[in-house]
């Protein structure tokens, strides 16, 4: 089966020109080794990609006949991917919303008088008396 194919099958990415666009962009490789969309994967292969700041490494432990449902995904792969992975995006999560919750609309003049205040290269925090 495809690469391509196989990455929509197990539900990795919605549509296969997405998996497309992220093979030309060199983001997928099998084995080691740069895929095109159209590299046939086998069981046993590798499949290392980055999605959404995450390294996934997967396994393909079978070949799906077709798209499969989400809780029958896991008869086809073995997702290798380490969970610090998805601790660090949890973290990158919390640190932007640290500041401003998602939502939150326009700055508000509080907001923008002190990112005024606050610039680099100027003399406002130190006094040269």
């Amino acid at each position: 089966m495809r690469v391509d194919k196989y990455l929509w099958c197990v539900r990795y990415y919605k549509t296969r020109n997405m998996v497309t666009e992220a093979c030309k962009k060199n983001q997928i490789t099998v084995n080691g080794q740069v895929a095109k969309p159209s590299k046939e994967v086998f069981p046993t292969d590798t499949i290392t990609f980055r999605k959404e700041q995450i390294t996934h490494t997967v396994t393909v432990l079978d070949i799906p006949p077709n798209r499969v449902g989400a809780k029958l995904v896991d008869i086809y792969r073995k997702d290798e991917t380490p969970p610090e992975a998805f601790a660090h995006l949890e973290m990158l999560r919390l640190s932007k919303e640290h500041y401003r919750k998602t939502g939150d609309g326009r700055p508000t003049k509080k907001d923008r008088r002190d990112l005024e205040d606050y610039e680099i290269g100027n003399d406002f925090f130190f006094d040269e008396d």
